[in-house]
């Protein structure tokens, strides 16, 4: 049975490599607007589940590997800033305080219709930034395409106070210890 990732993100595809085995990816096509009143784990979840299903109707022999995540603080909710002027927004917000990312994981078997997901949560104590520190950031790094504006595995961690989470690579979008626990679930062998 093949491996398919539903993503193009090249984050979560360099983590998925770290896996040494061989998978392809595929984009899945899923409006990504939250539903009205719905929390921020749950709209990860519902969103990587739905991107992993996505991909499955294509790829009817394959486990189908989906994500997402959502930043938030409290019902404040951080996506994609997409422009730089949104990302020094969310950075001016987020200063100081704490966030929490939820990244979401699922795992399709497209022949078997099983379903598995999970959601790990990281917590992210960003420092007291300054408006210049800031700028200087998203003027160097450009994080219009990540939840929240902070590239942890770039630059971004010098954003940073703290991190605490169970998984290191839950924070970059692709949890591997959640991952690798799943796909052992369908009879994957991995080291």
């Amino acid at each position: 049975m093949k491996l398919v990732l539903a993503s193009t993100s090249a984050y979560r595809r360099m983590l998925l490599e770290r896996l040494t085995v061989p998978f392809e990816t595929a984009k899945p096509e899923v409006d990504e607007t939250p539903l009205k009143g719905e929390a921020p784990p749950a709209t990860a979840n519902r969103l990587a589940i739905e991107k992993a299903k996505a991909v499955a109707r294509h790829h009817t022999d394959a486990l189908v590997i989906g994500s997402d995540q959502v930043a938030h603080l409290g019902d404040e909710v951080f996506g994609k800033p997409g422009t730089v002027e949104r990302a020094i927004a969310q950075l001016r917000r987020m200063r100081g305080e704490t966030v929490i990312f939820h990244t979401a994981l699922a795992v399709v078997n497209a022949r078997t219709g099983h379903v598995q997901c999970e959601s790990v949560a990281t917590h992210v104590r960003f420092r007291n930034l300054s408006d210049a520190e800031i700028t200087r950031y998203v003027e160097k790094e450009r994080p219009l395409d990540c939840a929240g504006s902070a590239k942890s595995e770039g630059l971004g961690i010098t954003l940073l106070e703290s991190l605490s989470g169970d998984d290191p690579t839950a924070l970059i979008g692709l949890p591997l210890i959640a991952l690798s626990r799943m796909l052992r679930t369908e009879g994957l062998e991995l080291p």
